[in-house]
């Protein structure tokens, strides 16, 4: 069994100068023609409904337990 190299030989490949440079025109251009195509910023940040609800709940978790060792201390 012989092995191919799957790489096109630089001899034989079409748009090469010698030394495997590629001419003017040849290649993709620098920038692509589609602007819109790349990731979208999607970040809106939180709402302060739910914002406000977090917040509510961690400052009655702290309550709670500032009242539970204020009770165990007297």
């Amino acid at each position: 069994m012989s092995y191919t190299n799957p790489d096109p030989d630089p001899e034989h490949t079409t748009g090469l100068e010698p030394g495997g440079g590629v001419p003017p025109g040849e290649s993709p251009p620098a920038e692509s023609s589609m602007p819109e195509a790349g990731p979208r910023d999607t970040t809106k940040g939180w709402a302060k409904a739910p914002l406000v609800l977090i917040l509510g709940l961690a400052i009655l978790i702290a309550a709670f337990f500032l009242a539970y060792a204020i009770t165990l201390m007297v």
